[in-house]
């Protein structure tokens, strides 16, 4: 089955498929948040039956769109993303990933909006993408269970840890590096 049989399968255009294929993608296919006038605008979902949609008293929207996003995530299992060439970012992104290497699997990861973020907790690491940019981070002590995106003007993301809410402005920098085209 292809993409676009998915997308009309559940009455979407294929840019919206394509569109949510994508955050399902950051969100290691088990996740998403997404923005698209097709699915009632600002959405998450979880796979295990959390879904939000901008539209939030359209029920037939969110069904169709918690369908499509669970048929997306085993599609997205049957056909991953083709791996790239590496980077010199650090010790490098040769796994396919857009984060760098050594830091293993993310115990969170998720994107909206040409931002995207993954947090490490082995590696003591958050790494966020924006505009083509990745920013790796020191996440300390933090143990992050929780993430929210400001939508409106500067673009901004807070972690919610045991120590309660912390900004990526106020985690240390580390270094920052361009993506190569195609990440």
């Amino acid at each position: 089955m292809t993409l676009s049989d998915i997308a009309r399968r559940h009455g979407f255009s294929d840019d919206a498929a394509q569109s949510l294929l994508q955050s399902i993608s950051w969100g290691g296919g088990s996740m998403a948040q997404f923005n698209h006038p097709e699915f009632g605008g600002m959405g998450q979902w979880s796979r295990g039956g959390m879904i939000m949609i901008g539209d939030m008293f359209n029920n037939g929207l969110k069904y169709r769109v918690e369908a499509l996003c669970n048929d997306l995530s085993a599609y997205l299992q049957n056909n991953p993303p083709p791996a790239s060439a590496p980077s010199s970012f650090g010790g490098g992104m040769s796994s396919g990933n857009w984060w760098p290497d050594g830091l293993g699997s993310p115990a969170s990861s998720g994107g909206q909006n040409g931002m995207r973020y993954a947090y490490f907790p082995s590696a003591r690491r958050v790494a966020i993408e924006q505009n083509g940019r990745v920013s790796l981070y020191d996440s300390g002590d933090h143990q992050i269970g929780g993430v929210s995106q400001q939508q409106s003007g500067y673009q901004s993301l807070a972690f919610t840890s045991q120590f309660g809410t912390i900004r990526v402005e106020d985690l240390r920098h580390i270094e920052s590096s361009q993506l190569p085209p195609g990440r």
